[in-house]
């Protein structure tokens, strides 16, 4: 007898996409033999494809805020056309637990939060699921946990770490040999040489500069990454441009300039994936881009400064970075005095943390 269809709504942001895999992971444990659809929003739903644990990807055309809610037609045809006997909402929102019941789905289990309690058909309340720790994961591990879904012993039982740590023989993402594929030819295009190991570096975060490792900065790193024998990799959304060009402008020696490659702005969430699963370490913001490295299984050095690395660490093998700034973590968008907490981290730390990492 075929399992049960269960459909998880995964959170919007990427990054907290990819700290929701380890819940989506413990789903899967839980009933090996359900059909396990992920339901995202339609511009980041792809990252979905590299989980091993997800049978089927659902895109939403989204709609947010209270203006969004006249505009639900779409994700409520999406997420009935997945026909799931069970809805588990890792979102908070009222309008995602509004879509799952107008698209007719008959159990609906979630934190009662925003007023949608009675939208739910199971509504645990964030004090009663008890997170084992800070970190945006054990949130959602949490509420998983306290709707009964989990292995109950065996080989499949569910690690109890609260920030799940992968398995190397089974990491929460892995590049298909499509994408992989594309990668080598696009890293061939721009002149690689497989010789040197090929570092990655994300300079940007959608959330706000404070979250930023600053361009001068970041162009020392990369020097030093050079001059330590590495390819870096410039990896970024078109939003990063402007980023980048500061970046490039302000690298010092010319070797630098010749050996960096630069892909910001040039790829997608796919082949993004195929370049980071490429890489051998990866230097990165608290961003999206650090969280899919993580789970990929490239090791990751990540620059904290205006975020709490205690809430949003990357889930994998790393070294956090941070300075003693007293008004860290302040969570803000843009920084209002000096951006202490990031130029307190020098360039030199970064690269000594690379090379320790990727001996390791």
């Amino acid at each position: 007898m075929p399992g049960r269809r269960i459909l998880v709504r995964a959170p919007n942001w990427l990054g907290d996409m990819v700290m929701a895999l380890p819940a989506i992971r413990l789903v899967r444990r839980s009933e090996p033999g359900a059909h396990l659809a992920v339901a995202a929003p339609q511009g980041t739903a792809t990252l979905f494809s590299f989980a091993p644990d997800v049978d089927e990807v659902v895109p939403l055309p989204g709609a947010k805020g209270l203006g969004g809610l006249r505009r639900l037609s779409g994700d409520i045809a999406s997420l009935a056309g997945a026909r799931p006997d069970l809805a588990v909402l890792l979102t908070n929102s009222f309008s995602s637990a509004l879509a799952a019941s107008r698209a007719g789905i008959r159990e609906r289990w979630g934190y009662r939060r925003d007023a949608r309690g009675r939208l739910l058909t199971r509504a645990v309340r964030r004090r009663d699921a008890k997170p084992q720790s800070a970190h945006h994961s054990a949130y959602y591990v949490a509420l998983v946990r306290a709707l009964g879904l989990v292995a109950e012993s065996g080989a499949d039982a569910a690690p109890r770490a609260p920030a799940l740590e992968p398995d190397p023989a089974m990491p929460y993402l892995r590049a298909t040999a499509e994408v992989q594929a594309r990668a080598d030819e696009q890293l061939a295009a721009m002149g690689w040489d497989p010789s040197t190991p090929l570092v990655g570096v994300a300079p940007g975060a959608a959330y706000g500069r404070a979250k930023q490792y600053p361009p001068d900065l970041m162009a020392s790193l990369i020097d030093g990454l050079v001059a330590a024998g590495w390819t870096p990799l410039l990896v970024g959304a078109p939003q990063d441009e402007a980023t980048g060009r500061a970046i490039v402008s302000a690298l010092g020696p010319s070797v630098a300039r010749t050996r960096l490659l630069d892909t910001i702005g040039k790829t997608n969430l796919a082949l993004l994936i195929g370049l980071v699963d490429r890489c051998s370490a990866f230097v990165s913001n608290d961003s999206g881009a650090m969280h899919i490295a993580a789970a990929l299984g490239t090791p990751v050095v990540a620059i904290f400064g205006s975020t709490d690395e205690h809430a949003t660490a990357p889930i994998g093998r790393h070294v956090i970075l941070h300075s003693d700034a007293w008004c860290r973590p302040c969570l803000l968008r843009e920084c209002p005095i000096d951006h202490r907490c990031m130029r307190r981290i020098p360039p030199a730390r970064a690269v000594e943390a690379v090379e320790k990492l990727s001996r390791m």
